[in-house]
């Protein structure tokens, strides 16, 4: 990865949550590039020490932990650890979250239908529901209830979370994502606010589309070829593309350096290609 610019990160420690996926993975590698020592935090160890290695090979600094997010308990166990062995958090990047399939309807608009394969607004799982509500903002919440007791009185300590296009307008199929997401960005502006006298800055990045492990799936069908969703979105998207994972960088370098952007705070800034900006027509 060639970053777009240069930041001094040096003697920073770098907590990434949801670490080893698509996004989360280039995350890591561009703070590590900028001298910050990366700790990776998500579930799948194999994947965990695959992502460590691979930095590590590179001269990066990293080091990663298995930890469920929703698990408080662990997360104090492994920020003792980290403090042990790496050092205070000075920046929080809070990347984990997901979807579910059973939290998603078969179809845009509802119709009235016999068939037990479609699933519509009436089908959708509680329990799913209330996992997916957990993973995306409590999974910000407890992190950060975690971690940011590091932060208080440093001179330039910053908080990003994941927030997504969902959150400005509800994509369809997906309300349950969609109402978690805006929760995000609203935590975000709380955050930013409550935290403000205490040098903690906080913002978050609203990713527009990019092809990631969990919405290949949908997006993409068996034989390779885009499916009618995908293409839905990027006639939407004036860029007429997804993004790439890389080109949330140069916005994430921007919101960490305190050089930078030292006087943004609790914003919610778009990176999407232009979907937040067209109307259709």
């Amino acid at each position: 990865m060639k970053l777009p610019f240069h930041v001094n990160l040096e003697g920073k420690v770098a907590v990434v949550t949801g670490g080893s996926g698509v996004l989360g993975k280039t995350i890591c590698h561009a703070l590590a590039k900028s001298g910050a020592h990366v700790v990776v935090l998500a579930r799948d160890m194999e994947k965990i020490e695959s992502l460590v290695d691979e930095m590590k090979a590179d001269g990066l600094l990293a080091s990663g932990y298995s930890v469920d997010v929703l698990n408080k308990e662990r997360l104090k166990e492994v920020h003792d650890e980290i403090v042990s062995e790496v050092g205070r958090c000075d920046i929080l990047i809070n990347g984990a979250g997901g979807n579910h399939p059973d939290a998603t309807t078969s179809d845009e608009f509802y119709e009235k239908v016999e068939n037990e394969d479609v699933k519509t607004f009436f089908d959708l799982d509680d329990g799913a529901i209330d996992h997916l509500f957990k993973v995306n903002y409590l999974g910000t919440l407890l992190p950060t209830q975690v971690f940011a007791t590091d932060m208080i009185e440093k001179d330039d300590a910053v908080i990003i979370n994941i927030s997504s296009m969902n959150a400005f307008k509800p994509l369809t199929k997906i309300p349950a994502y969609s109402g978690a997401k805006a929760a995000i960005s609203n935590f975000t502006e709380w955050l930013a606010v409550y935290f403000s006298k205490v040098n903690i800055r906080v913002n978050a990045i609203a990713p527009g589309f990019f092809l990631t492990e969990q919405n290949k799936g949908l997006l993409i069908e068996g034989d390779g070829e885009y499916s009618e969703r995908a293409n839905k979105i990027i006639s939407q998207t004036p860029m007429s593309r997804f993004g790439e994972p890389e080109e949330l960088i140069g916005t994430l370098l921007w919101l960490v350096d305190h050089r930078a952007s030292s006087f943004v705070n609790g914003i919610v800034v778009p990176v999407d290609g232009g979907f937040s900006a067209y109307s259709g027509v």
